[in-house]
């Protein structure tokens, strides 16, 4: 999309600068007023063809040929480019809808359940639990300061002390064929940092599944479990605020249950009152 933004940039200042020239062009050639040297210009570089006028000597109609050359391509770049880019602005807010459709799932079925799991014994918590704690008011760029924020947070999930992995190897080999279900899903494709996260969810599943006794860890194999979850962690709260923000701005009813649901909120409720 930058690319196209920039290519159209480039063929709308050759168009002003080719229209330019042919409207002094036609002025001092043709004699005619700016309006007029405007029209004749527009029908020559679209190459539409003269009904009403034409030009009226030999050095306006050479005039005539070299902008319809240079400016046909450069009109026709414009359109063409911007046409693209209508298109693409299209199919982009089709596959963002369905990438934010299984993410919907996927935090219903799995996500929340961890975030809630995860928060519950995050050490780091109160040092950005403002920062997660989504209103119905919040514009788009609290949401950017939050995602900025949560980039550079290092989360800190206490497994050693309290977090009971037997609990959550059990949920999560659970929640297996879901997972794998989406994984093979296509439209994942067109979200990285989703697949990531989802990726290390199941990675994680697997570190889990591949213990026989998850009470009876060393520390030093708590410490590595306790950095995949840390990991899971931070990707799931960025996609959580990524999937969010898309709530608000197209599906305010699923937003506000979505908030009601929040798990970084100790008071929050799914139930409406008042």
């Amino acid at each position: 999309m930058q690319k196209l933004r920039r290519r159209l940039k480039i063929f709308l200042i050759l168009f002003l600068i080719v229209s330019a020239f042919g409207i002094a062009g036609f002025m001092l050639l043709e004699d005619l007023s700016f309006v007029e040297a405007l029209y004749y210009n527009i029908v020559t570089m679209s190459t539409v063809g003269y009904g009403d006028i034409h030009p009226t000597n030999q050095a306006s109609r050479l005039f005539a040929v070299l902008l319809i050359v240079m400016g046909g391509a450069t009109f026709l770049g414009v359109i063409a480019n911007a046409t693209e880019i209508i298109i693409l602005k299209r199919d982009t807010q089709s596959r963002e809808r369905k990438v934010n459709m299984v993410l919907g799932i996927f935090f219903s079925e799995v996500g929340y359940k961890l975030l809630e799991l995860f928060s519950s014994q995050d050490q780091t918590i109160e040092e950005i639990r403002d920062k997660l704690l989504v209103s119905s008011n919040w514009p788009g760029n609290r949401f950017t300061a939050a995602q900025k924020v949560i980039r550079k947070h290092s989360f800190k999930v206490d497994v050693k002390g309290h977090l009971d992995l037997e609990t959550l190897g059990n949920f999560l080999n659970s929640r297996r064929n879901f997972l794998l279900g989406l994984l093979e899903n296509p439209v994942l494709i067109e979200h990285e940092d989703f697949s990531e996260a989802l990726l290390a969810v199941f990675h994680l599943l697997d570190e889990l599944s591949s213990r026989d006794k998850l009470d009876l860890l060393p520390d030093s194999d708590i410490q590595h479990l306790a950095g995949d979850i840390d990991r899971v962690y931070k990707k799931l709260v960025e996609q959580w605020l990524f999937y969010l923000r898309h709530l608000k701005g197209q599906y305010p009813y699923l937003f506000s249950l979505a908030i009601r649901k929040n798990p970084f909120d100790p008071e929050a409720t799914p139930v409406v009152f008042g």
